[in-house]
């Protein structure tokens, strides 16, 4: 094994990361199983709510007026004002034209008509074999709520596995709407009430039990708001403690949180309309230290927040941090949170992931990611070689392969 010279550096690694294969842990696409769950093309592209919350910062069009408007009308709105009257400078603007640029369309025509009938032509399939191999992502792992009928329908129906997809079994209305998530699971003949009775937890548990052999998810998610404690009185902390850390330790599954979003500070942006704020991290500490045999994936919204969740996961090795999530993920920040990883905990975690509600973004969010790592391990490598330590293709190509996905299936083996 060759030692890498100091002038070869950025080149080796710029490499490894360009060729090495993406698993990205946490999205919200779906198979082609779903029908219109899976969301691509340019309107669902244009029409994501990035995009929609920006153009409400340059149009005075009242909310109700923009959501009676079609889909195609909504996008040829967005278009004519963040991409023809103004420059598209924002992060979620460039990533557009990044997936035009990559699918081989003109962006200096600026002809959106033509872009709608290069994405007529595709079938389902074949834009989704077209976008992994443009991205590089080898393996994606969906947000699967039984709570959306829509999916409900689908797995109760019968879910055939893609090889491409794994699943992880959301929990949200269970864990922050306990008593909508009651109700829906006495409909589907699950004993619960709204108290603490053991009866109650015993019958959550048997829910949990039952989807995890359904979906036979790789981890069990909860998105959180900032306001998140436990232990506290609430139905939440109890359904943690007594039904959904129980199940996860009994099937060897992570809990993922995602912690810190504020929803619908603007009701009338609808998806566009959450938030974030600074959480408290003492919650996810107490749960490390509670449930040792536990196994807990972290990201965190604010900005504020990363600091200490490195720390934090420097103290419990049960804790694993991953991605930046939501409005995190601009270059900056990721460059910012990137490096402050490694520098906290070296190379035990996973610096991305997509969070693409529209099967294009995964060309994007990749695409502007792998410079980001890239120039952070150049510069982290550079550090190395300064010391006298030798570094090989080899090493680089088994530490961007655990970066880029490797970190994450060995986590769950642990």
């Amino acid at each position: 094994m060759a030692a890498i010279k100091p002038a070869d550096l950025q080149a080796e690694i710029s490499g490894a990361v360009a060729r090495t294969e993406i698993t990205d842990i946490h999205t919200h696409l779906f198979t082609p199983q779903f029908g219109s769950l899976l969301l691509w093309g340019i309107d669902d592209l244009l029409t994501y709510h990035y995009l929609v919350a920006e153009t409400f910062r340059w149009i005075n069009l009242p909310y109700q007026e923009f959501w009676q408007m079609p889909q195609q009308a909504q996008a040829g709105l967005i278009w004519r004002t963040l991409f023809v009257e103004h420059s598209p400078v924002s992060e979620a603007c460039r990533g557009v034209l990044t997936v035009l640029d990559a699918l081989g369309l003109d962006v200096s025509k600026r002809d959106l008509n033509s872009y709608r009938g290069y994405f007529a032509e595709c079938t389902t399939d074949a834009y989704l074999d077209r976008v992994l191999k443009i991205s590089g992502v080898s393996h994606m792992v969906m947000t699967n709520d039984p709570f959306v009928p829509e999916e409900y329908a689908v797995w109760k129906q019968g879910y055939t596995e893609d090889p491409r997809f794994s699943t992880a079994l959301r929990m949200d209305t269970l864990l922050n709407n306990w008593p909508g998530g009651c109700r829906a699971l006495r409909d589907w003949g699950y004993n619960v009430d709204v108290d603490a009775a053991a009866a109650t937890k015993a019958e959550v548990r048997r829910f949990l039990s039952d989807w995890i052999g359904r979906m036979r998810p790789l981890y069990l998610a909860v998105s959180l708001p900032p306001t998140f404690n436990w232990p506290e009185e609430s139905p939440r902390s109890w359904l943690l403690a007594d039904c959904v850390l129980p199940v996860a330790a009994d099937h060897g599954l992570p809990l993922a949180m995602m912690i810190g979003v504020k929803k619908l500070v603007n009701p009338e942006l609808r998806l566009a309309g959450d938030s974030e704020a600074k959480a408290a991290i003492e919650p996810v500490e107490n749960l490390c230290a509670a449930y040792p045999g536990n196994k807990f994936l972290l990201t965190m919204l604010a900005r504020e927040n990363q600091h200490e969740a490195c720390v934090a996961a420097r103290k419990f090795r049960n804790l694993f941090p991953f991605g930046c999530w939501w409005f995190m993920n601009n270059p900056l920040l990721i460059n910012e949170l990137t490096r402050m990883r490694l520098e906290l905990l070296g190379l035990s975690h996973v610096p991305q992931h997509s969070d693409a509600r529209v099967l294009d973004q995964l060309i994007y969010k990749w695409a502007h990611f792998r410079p980001i790592l890239a120039g952070v391990l150049t510069d982290k490598y550079a550090d190395l070689l300064r010391t006298g330590w030798v570094v090989t293709r080899e090493e680089i190509e088994r530490d961007v392969r655990g970066l880029l996905g490797e970190n994450f299936w060995a986590f769950l083996r642990r």
